[in-house]
């Protein structure tokens, strides 16, 4: 039988399990840790009872996708929700501030700017497409190129650029906040493009999270692997090659620089030089709160809004994502702050609600931003400190014990500079291809890049298929 080892289960690990599965492999997934699921998995952090999502919490991109569509995810437990308020960004203390619906109309009535339609009306209209597009390797041939065009030349922008388009307070906070997940200057070529995947997913699909936890996900992947007669090991560490017993097919949902290690002499050096020059971006320091009635937020909106950024105006959030880049530390970072249990409310417990939090830090930061991370929140929520019953933190290096393709804390696995935007992890044609015979590479460091969708172990899993006339 024609057999297949995945080495991280991850969602991209997973996926490429799923897919090697459905095509009648003998599957065997290895995973170090003893949980499953990578970044997509919940705990009870704080108090009983209380689910928190442990790194992805929202997916906007992993809604109707040639993943999501090729498996019966639904079938095996996983469900969908949606908060009434998509995402928000409050603006200072008289209660203002930038709100996105599933609606473009609306939001752009919301914010007072109807250029907000303009920008994002067409890229919504056309998401179907230009997801196609995105979710595959750039440097291929586009089997939509005037989609794929279209969005191209708004993504290859600077955000700074867009913003001077946009005309409100509102608008311009709203777009920093999601340009922000970028963990890019604003004045980047191509920081544009994160954000404009992200808002135009909002205006199609909206910002989901999975009931129950992020880990639904891994759970319905898992139990679709096992319906296939697939294994899962937890607490198995593959430090080589040779300790796989010789399988068809290998999947790496690792880092670059771990595929090195674990290859070993068996990867050219051209390779292996190419993966350790990859280059990992800002870190992730996530604070989890338990909070006694909610956030109490001066902004009206974000009160319903499943995604609340905390920065302030355009130009502060600017200015706090071009220190971060820089190594620098700001007094007010850029904190994204999840209230999954406003979809989901069978995350809280009574009137105690789980609400998730992390700062954008400098990579490998070792201080303590707690401090400021409260802060932001007790600027836009007055007295949210006194609502806190426990806490959970999770510094930048914890981050990357949690997770070891979560170099220096860096959760999106890989800066998304210009070059590795468009060659990821390296320049080559085949992005998931490692140089050895059936070995491939599928985590967030190759094409899409990081998220809950599942599409780089996918396309990895295809590209492998392919490759045995399969």
């Amino acid at each position: 039988m024609t057999t297949a080892a995945i080495v991280g289960s991850g969602p991209n690990g997973l996926a490429a399990a799923v897919t090697l599965a459905a095509a009648g492999l003998q599957v065997t997934v290895y995973e170090a840790n003893e949980r499953i699921g990578g970044g997509t998995r919940s705990s009870e952090l704080t108090l009983p009872g209380l689910v928190h999502d442990e790194c992805s919490g929202f997916h906007p991109l992993g809604i109707d996708t040639p993943f999501s569509r090729s498996v019966d995810l639904a079938g095996h437990g996983l469900r969908y929700l949606w908060p009434e308020v998509q995402y928000s960004n409050p603006l200072d203390s008289t209660g203002r501030g930038g709100v996105a619906f599933r609606s473009v109309v609306e939001t752009a009535d919301k914010l007072s700017d109807n250029r907000w339609s303009r920008i994002f009306g067409p890229m919504a209209a056309n998401f179907a497409e230009i997801s196609e597009e995105i979710l595959q390797p750039i440097v291929g041939v586009p089997e939509r190129p005037l989609s794929l065009a279209r969005f191209g030349a708004r993504a290859a922008l600077p955000a700074a650029a867009l913003a001077k388009v946009l005309s409100t307070p509102e608008s311009k906070a709203l777009w920093a906040g999601v340009a922000a997940h970028a963990f890019r200057p604003f004045s980047s070529p191509f920081s544009s493009s994160i954000g404009m995947a992200l808002a135009s997913a909002g205006h199609t699909h909206g910002w989901p999270v999975a009931e129950g936890g992020s880990k639904s996900i891994t759970d319905a992947m898992a139990s679709i692997v096992r319906s296939h007669g697939g294994r899962i090991e937890t607490g198995r560490m593959i430090a080589s090659l040779a300790e796989l017993e010789s399988p068809t097919i290998v999947m790496l949902d690792t880092s670059p620089r771990a595929a090195v290690s674990i290859a070993g002499a068996k990867m050219a050096e051209r390779v292996a030089k190419a993966y350790r020059s990859y280059r990992h971006g800002p870190a992730a320091f996530k604070m989890d709160f338990a909070v006694e009635g909610g956030v109490p937020w001066l902004h009206p909106a974000s009160r319903r809004a499943g995604t609340v950024h905390l920065g302030g105006t355009y130009e502060e959030i600017s200015t706090a994502e071009k220190e971060v880049c820089a190594g620098r530390m700001p007094e007010r970072p850029f904190v994204l702050v999840g209230q999954q249990y406003l979809a989901d409310p069978d995350r809280s417990h009574n009137n105690v609600h789980p609400v998730y939090s992390y700062a954008h830090v400098p990579a490998g930061y070792t201080g303590d931003a707690t401090d400021a991370i409260i802060a932001q929140f007790e600027r836009f929520a007055p007295g949210f400190r006194d609502r806190v019953l426990a806490t959970h933190v999770r510094s930048a290096p914890d981050m990357a014990r949690y997770n070891a393709n979560y170099i220096g804390g860096d959760i999106v696995t890989g800066a998304n500079d210009p070059r590795q935007l468009v060659f990821r992890p390296y320049r080559t044609l085949n992005p998931y291809e490692t140089g050895i015979d059936g070995v491939y590479i599928c985590s967030a460091a190759t094409p899409p890049g990081a998220g809950a969708h599942g599409m780089c172990g996918y396309n990895a899993a295809k590209e492998a298929l392919a490759a045995i006339g399969m």
